[in-house]
């Protein structure tokens, strides 16, 4: 499958929705969060009757992306009963969006250890998640991409390295890589003692199935560093960022932020300085792109210059 390579956009996060000028901007794509306008399994129609009017104009102005959290794509439920083909499949086929990527964790219906629950990275898992990779991307009929995803503890039974397990389930799939960079930091901060390596990660990776990439920031709290999306991006991750761009042909870098964790830290959200803090890091992220392509290769520009 081939897709189309738009440049620098920004995670539709309904957090930011209300007070983040999104349509203000000039953003190459905008990634929509399927479960967050997906109406309920067990209700009718497949969006939310509140997201109709909350996707309408972003929808209208901006290449979508679309990215599921908790699709079920990795669980052990039969994939026909899941989410991501009774609910993500149609809104990608709705929203034409020029693909979709999905997190690697397991997930049931629950959705309360979907965090917590990082891949087997086993030989076995391999094979029975490659093949519902590659009967999912044929329903979505645009290319699906796997987001690397942050964890705290490797699961059990896992007898390879992350970096081996994805590039294996890439081959036996015909999918494409989602690289989330932030979550590439958080696992070596959290996991850098026990062997984890960026470098590592990145020379194993194929990077010409690199469709994606997410940029974030976090921070840490009781000894643990954690993927919240609620700060800038660090200086690490802007490092790697080069580092990908000049060895990859992404579709698009998106930035990811939210706001939730703040409160849980007893923080308020000043959305004043938030807006600033996301309208530099897009900036940044152009840049980045610009110098590692030129900024023609941007759709904005593109449109600007036509």
């Amino acid at each position: 499958m081939s897709f189309p390579r738009l440049g620098v956009g920004l995670q539709f996060n309904p957090e930011l929705i209300g007070w983040f000028p999104f349509l203000d901007q000039p953003l190459d794509a905008l990634e929509i969060l399927f479960d967050s306008i997906m109406s309920p399994l067990d209700g009718p129609g497949v969006l939310s009757p509140r997201a109709i009017e909350l996707v309408r104009d972003v929808s209208g102005k901006f290449p979508l992306l679309g990215h599921s959290n908790y699709g079920g794509d990795f669980g052990f439920e039969d994939l026909t009963a899941t989410a991501a083909v009774r609910r993500h499949v149609p809104l990608a086929r709705k929203f034409g969006v020029a693909w979709v990527a999905n997190h690697c964790f397991y997930s049931d219906a629950s959705w309360a250890d979907v965090w917590s629950s990082p891949l087997q990275f086993s030989r076995a898992e391999v094979v029975r998640l490659a093949e519902r990779a590659r009967t999912l991307q044929a329903l979505y009929g645009v290319p699906l991409a796997h987001e690397n995803a942050a964890y705290y503890r490797t699961c059990p039974g896992s007898e390879m390295p992350e970096e081996e397990f994805l590039a294996a389930i890439l081959e036996l799939s015909g999918t494409y890589l989602h690289l989330d960079l932030h979550n590439l930091y958080a696992n070596a901060q959290n996991h850098g003692s026990r062997g984890y390596s960026i470098q590592r990660f990145l020379a194993t990776i194929p990077s010409e199935r690199i469709i994606s990439i997410h940029l974030a920031g976090g921070r840490w709290i009781g000894g643990q560093y954690h993927d919240l999306h609620d700060t800038q991006v660090t200086e690490e991750v802007w490092d790697l960022l080069d580092d990908v761009l000049a060895r990859a042909r992404p579709g698009a870098v998106i930035l990811e932020y939210e706001t939730q964790s703040l409160y849980c830290a007893g923080e308020r959200v000043d959305t004043d300085h938030t807006t600033d803090l996301i309208l530099s890091d897009l900036e940044r992220a152009r840049n980045a792109w610009d110098r590692a392509y030129g900024p023609a290769s941007r759709r904005t520009t593109r449109s600007e210059a036509a």
